[in-house]
């Protein structure tokens, strides 16, 4: 029997080999399992939230419970105490502002006004972010001391010990999903075209700090940084938008990862089909492209073939509603025809709360056809 280690580098070479869209044994298997492992584990989410130490062992004990081809985690412990926060929000939490298995809120609430972007460009991102959290949302300041106390190297050493991949070990922002998230939707799409050369100067200033942030990342040499960009979806602008106020930073982000020696992983909700040809002006073979199952993955296929990693895109619905053998069917489709070579096999975005147990693992089986 293999020891931990060994599986650890196991299944880091396998993930390796299919972003290099190199042959491999079988395709790999990534899931982010956060809320599901506080159920599956016979935990509340309050529970799940409450303490990050165990919330971490929870989500490894899922995670070895799904099957000998689960090669890796989404993340090593529940990042989602800090959801609101990281995107200048409020939020709700299960068993304080929510009923004990409730799944957190990101309450959206406006609180960025049109002087802010001012202060961005003159100030950066990092004193702007300082004096925003401290003066608009100070309640949310207890939570992201609890995620800056939570040992995340340890969180790392306990999976690779076990032989489960940790995905990635660190994040960047774009600014679009940063502002629209801060100054609400309707008045940042408004923005763009009341004042988009401020909109556009506030955002060639932050880079430099989201950028930077990232950096200390690198000295633990991560398989991947993940660039989350849950507000820069092409259905949701006009391709003129589009091209001035996500591509070129998200350019530069995936550049930036790839030029610090690692893998940008994209975790794409929504729709993108409109513009998947323009991402083969980034890095070949250094970014992992997740669909959420609302970009057509066939299209996909077609715009990045030769050139960058497909994940994804086992539906939530099917995960919740459907049987074993119909996950496991899907699942084998999309090894067949979206890989074997440059694809991941994982769920759309993340593993629903309410997904089942046998499902789960019917979709982490079908990478090997067993």
């Amino acid at each position: 029997m293999k020891t931990g280690l060994e599986l650890f580098q196991e299944r880091t070479d396998r993930i390796k080999k299919t972003v290099a869209l190199e042959k491999i044994d079988r395709p790999p298997v990534v899931l982010g399992v956060d809320s599901f492992a506080a159920r599956h584990m016979g935990f509340t989410l309050a529970e799940y939230l409450s303490d990050m130490d165990k919330a971490s062992e929870m989500m490894l004990n899922c995670m070895l419970d799904m099957g000998e081809n689960a090669d890796c985690s989404m993340q090593t412990t529940a990042l989602a105490i800090a959801s609101g926060p990281a995107f200048l929000s409020k939020q709700k939490l299960p068993g304080r502002e929510l009923g004990e298995n409730v799944l957190w809120q990101v309450e959206e609430v406006d609180l960025m006004t049109v002087e802010d972007y001012d202060m961005i460009i003159n100030k950066g991102w990092n004193a702007f972010n300082k004096h925003f959290l401290q003066t608009r949302i100070p309640e949310t300041l207890v939570d992201l001391e609890a995620v800056s106390k939570a040992n995340m190297a340890q969180y790392d050493v306990n999976f690779r010990n076990a032989g489960v991949v940790p995905l990635s070990g660190g994040a960047i922002s774009l600014p679009l999903d940063l502002f629209s998230c801060g100054r609400g939707m309707s008045n940042f799409m408004k923005d763009l075209f009341k004042r988009p050369d401020k909109v556009q100067a506030a955002m060639d200033a932050a880079m430099p700090d989201l950028l930077a942030m990232a950096k200390p990342c690198f000295a633990g040499n991560p398989l991947t940084v993940m660039i989350g960009a849950p507000r820069s979806a092409t259905s949701l602008l006009s391709p003129k938008l589009w091209r001035r106020f996500v591509w070129p930073y998200l350019k530069q982000a995936v550049e930036f990862i790839a030029e610090n020696g690692s893998v940008a992983y994209l975790h794409m909700d929504g729709d993108w089909n409109r513009d998947l040809e323009v991402f083969r002006g980034l890095p070949a073979k250094k970014f992992i492209f997740h669909s959420d199952n609302s970009t057509d993955i066939y299209r996909l296929k077609t715009a990045l073939d030769g050139h960058g990693c497909i994940m994804g895109d086992v539906p939530p619905a099917l995960l919740t509603l459907g049987t074993p053998e119909e996950v496991y069917n899907y699942s084998r489709k999309l090894i067949n025809e979206i890989g074997p070579t440059g694809y991941i096999l994982a769920e759309a975005c993340f593993v629903p709360f309410n997904a089942k147990t046998e499902n789960v693992k019917a979709m982490v089986a079908a990478a090997s056809g067993t």
